[in-house]
């Protein structure tokens, strides 16, 4: 289950998303995630909820009365910097998605009204790039794991291994492919 935090000043716009994520499917390649919201009308409840529960995603509103939306993926990007990041907007602002991109690294800047296909296809994409990233560091420690490295994530790795032996390799095959059972290997 993935966990998306909507962030917008109007009610209607909350409910109006909350209802389409809940009813239509929002699927990336042949892999369909089933999404857990949260919405809020405060930025400041939000970036509170924030500092308690993980997300995958955080959706924001751009023009907000309490700061607006860069500054709020700004501070949830400090709490969570490995959450995927877009921003909703009526506004057509070429400074503010230039500065969206720049300070928040947002996956992308989505317009209002949205399309409902784009909007589910956006949030697909940026939970499966999620994903992707938090797979590929888990590789990179694995690697560092071998190199003989002692940060916390090595010494968490080793300590897993201990506990279930084989649990860290990792069997390449010829083409870079992952092999799940080494004896079907070809050579």
């Amino acid at each position: 289950m993935s966990r998306v935090m909507l962030v917008d000043d109007e009610e209607s716009i909350l409910k109006s998303l909350r209802r389409l994520l809940r009813v239509a499917p929002c699927s990336f390649g042949n892999k369909t995630y089933t999404l857990e919201v949260e919405a809020f009308s405060s930025a400041k409840a939000a970036l509170a909820r924030a500092r308690e529960a993980e997300f995958d995603l955080f959706v924001s509103d751009y023009r907000m009365p309490e700061m607006d939306g860069i500054e709020f993926l700004k501070a949830a990007k400090e709490i969570q910097p490995d959450a995927a990041r877009l921003i909703l907007s009526g506004y057509a602002d070429l400074n503010a998605l230039i500065r969206a991109v720049n300070e928040v690294g947002i996956e992308r800047f989505l317009g209002k009204p949205w399309n409902d296909y784009e909007l589910l296809a956006a949030i697909a994409q940026a939970l499966a790039h999620h994903e992707l990233l938090l797979e590929n560091r888990q590789l990179a420690n694995l690697v560092r794991l071998e190199m003989g490295d002692t940060t916390p994530e090595a010494l968490e790795a080793e300590r897993l291994e201990q506990l279930e032996p084989g649990i860290t390799q990792v069997n390449w095959g010829p083409d870079g492919s992952v092999l799940l059972d080494p004896d079907l290997q070809k050579d």
